[in-house]
């Protein structure tokens, strides 16, 4: 159970940011008004990320949904979580930081757009040619 709460709890935070993507302000008024200074590098990094997490998050959350066995989903969702942390481990980044960069972006309508144009970016790069057979 321990793991299924982590990972609901990672996956939850990171599914956090489809905002970005949907509303233009709507978050931007009842952000905090603790805006961080984000670097480029971190926004890369950031941006990286939440490509990443999106990819995972589309390939997991379909089998999950059509999954009953406790067992299965169990097995499912840990290897969900195992992906999440990769790649956040892979851009140097814990739970917390990401999610302070995502606040800091939700805040500021500028980081904001400036993020938006990077993730389309990212999104438009191809995959490495090294892929997982599994």
């Amino acid at each position: 159970m321990t793991t299924f709460v982590r990972f609901k709890r990672i996956f939850g935070m990171l599914i956090g940011v489809l905002i970005l993507s949907i509303g233009p302000a709507v978050q931007g008024q009842g952000a905090s008004n603790q805006q961080e200074n984000v670097t480029d590098k971190e926004l890369a990094a950031f941006v990286k990320v939440y490509v990443q997490v999106q990819k995972i998050r589309s390939q997991y959350e379909p089998v999950l949904k059509n999954t009953q066995d406790p067992k299965e989903r169990q097995k499912i969702q840990q290897e969900g979580d195992s992906k999440v942390r990769a790649a956040l481990e892979k851009q140097g980044f814990a739970v917390e930081k990401y999610n302070k960069i995502f606040a800091a972006v939700n805040g500021d309508e500028e980081l904001r757009k400036k993020t938006l144009k990077l993730i389309e970016q990212e999104r438009k790069k191809k995959p490495s040619p090294s892929h997982s057979a599994g």
